[in-house]
């Protein structure tokens, strides 16, 4: 079926990205571009307005409470856009992956989880093309989806039916499929959460996961989707999720051995690897923000989320300029 052999879609060109350029910018904004960051309000704050016009942000993830309609949606991303004409294209981000998980309000498609569709792989990447087609009408230019996390774990409290199956192999075609239906349209698809959230009993939006299994085990489950997909992905993002066997006690998205070594070196990424929110109680009840936003980038990371508090995103900006 359409979209079932990963090997149908293109491998990602970085010169394509949508990542601001160091060449001839002062150091603050070079730092202020690794910050994409959200906000409350459905217009676009001066505060962001402004960072935006220096060039210190790379871009916004916009949320249900930013849009209760898609004109409202339309009118903030051409203000997002208006904001940074003189410089490099800003990312305009959203998570609409279907089900829990969808930000658009009606009349864009209320999707069911990718679980419920993800054995028709014809169907998903028509889903995807139509989820590709509302965003870019809208003015989106990157989906945090899809989710490639295995679903291997009934107790999961975060992932579920947001994963397209409980079989890594399932995963793989239905996520190809999804992220070749999005790439149709020009809308940046992103691999999330690398690698893997799949068999967590936690949340990392409230605590720090840990995930004890030894290589041999995530390499055939949770890594397997990660292996096959990352050199085809043009955005990635990491999981606030401990991985013992690849490095005890660290956080992947503060692990240069994950960020850098295994998702770089051996399975080959060459896109834009995104962090997760930095205000997650993960990362966020064990150290400043200034420290995590330093020690993701040091692993890593080409940009950090930051999904809600202006006070963070500038204490963020401010570490990583001192630094």
């Amino acid at each position: 079926m359409a979209g079932s052999d990963p090997s149908t879609l293109r491998p990602f060109d970085p010169s394509t990205a949508l990542r601001a350029q160091g060449s001839g910018l002062g150091v603050r904004a070079i730092c202020g571009a690794l910050i994409v960051g959200g906000f409350h309000g459905e217009t676009l704050p001066e505060e962001m307005r402004q960072a935006l016009q220096r060039g210190e942000r790379g871009g916004v993830i916009l949320f249900r409470r930013n849009i209760p309609s898609v004109e409202v949606a339309l009118s903030l991303n051409r203000e997002v856009l208006a904001c940074c004409q003189s410089g490099a294209a800003p990312f305009i981000a959203v998570d609409e992956e279907g089900g829990r998980v969808q930000r658009l309000p009606a009349p864009a498609l209320k999707l069911p989880p990718m679980q419920r569709i993800g054995h028709d792989l014809a169907l998903v990447e028509r889903v995807a093309q139509a989820v590709g087609t509302e965003l870019k009408a809208l003015g989106f230019n990157l989906n945090f989806a899809p989710v490639l996390d295995v679903d291997s774990n009934p107790a999961n409290p975060i992932i579920g039916d947001r994963a397209f199956a409980k079989d890594p192999a399932a995963v793989i075609a239905g996520a190809a499929a999804y992220m070749k239906g999005l790439a149709s349209t020009g809308v940046l698809s992103c691999v999330k959460h690398f690698p893997g959230h799949g068999d967590t009993n936690q949340d990392s939006h409230l605590t720090l996961p840990h995930v004890t299994h030894d290589r041999p085990r995530l390499d055939q489950i949770e890594l397997a989707p990660f292996a096959a997909l990352l050199p085809l992905a043009p955005t990635a993002m990491t999981a606030h999720v401990v991985y013992e066997a690849l490095d005890p006690g660290v956080p992947a998205s503060r692990s240069p051995k994950i960020c850098t070594q295994l998702l770089r070196d051996q399975l080959k990424f060459n896109g834009v690897l995104f962090s997760d929110d930095l205000e997650m109680k993960a990362l966020s009840a064990h150290a400043s923000v200034e420290d995590n936003a330093i020690a993701c980038i040091a692993a890593g990371c080409d940009a950090l989320l930051i999904c809600e508090s202006w006070g963070l995103q500038q204490q963020a900006l401010e570490g990583l300029v001192k630094e």
